[in-house]
């Protein structure tokens, strides 16, 4: 089921919006200001949002700046300002397309849809990995803690990735080289353990605070 966050300080538009998606078989959640939504896409895999200009302590330009730094999800958004002036600004901001207060149901539905389409037709891999504020952007093959960037090598990135993929499993060194390093690599498996530290020493400084990488002894890693 497509899932749709909607963001917007009014409590009654947020209920307008949930009838029209459920009605059409979205999975709809919401949030009423900017750091709410922030929060929510950290921790889970939206299809796409729409995103109200208007709102208190952080605005929709804001709050889509913030967002673009980790996520490509498709926004839509939704104000009452009409002007060409505003139009341009959410769409050279990151926005994916701008709908204005008031407006049809049939309107608002089939922007979505032409969205949504047009993400399932992009060639664009930008395939994000997330857990517990870490972002991977496969594509980009860049990796964030909440806001900030982590300076990983190829090698400790491509780890952190299989790792994540993986998550809850335990991978033996020997698994970790050749997913990583691959089943030509010449040298001590032991090199998987210099890495996992490093990683782990590069995780820390840039705030995680809980150990993710696990070692189960004797045999290799997880990711729990």
């Amino acid at each position: 089921m497509t899932r749709i966050l909607i963001v917007d300080d009014e409590f009654h538009m947020r209920q307008l919006l949930r009838i029209y998606l459920q009605q059409h078989d979205f999975h709809v959640d919401e949030a009423e200001n900017g750091k709410e939504a922030y929060d929510k896409i950290l921790k889970e895999n939206y299809d796409l949002m729409i995103l109200d200009v208007m709102m208190p302590v952080m605005d929709g330009w804001e709050t889509l700046e913030k967002i673009r730094k980790i996520s490509d999800i498709p926004v839509l958004m939704l104000t009452a300002k009409g002007t060409t002036e505003d139009k341009v600004t959410g769409l050279t901001s990151g926005a994916d397309d701008y709908l204005v207060k008031p407006f049809e149901e049939a309107e608002l539905v089939a922007r979505i849809q032409a969205l949504l389409r047009r993400i399932q037709k992009s060639t664009e891999e930008d395939e994000l990995l997330k857990y517990k504020g870490i972002v991977l952007n496969l594509s980009a093959r860049i990796a964030f803690y909440l806001e900030e960037t982590i300076n990983l090598t190829p090698t400790e990135f491509d780890l952190l990735e299989v790792l994540m993929k993986h998550k809850g499993k335990v991978l033996s060194r020997e698994q970790l080289i050749e997913m990583v390093w691959g089943i030509d690599f010449v040298g001590e498996d032991r090199t998987v353990d210099s890495h996992i530290k490093n990683l782990r020493e590069k995780l820390r400084k840039a705030g995680v605070k809980e150990q993710i990488i696990k070692t189960v002894w004797g045999i290799g890693y997880k990711v729990e």
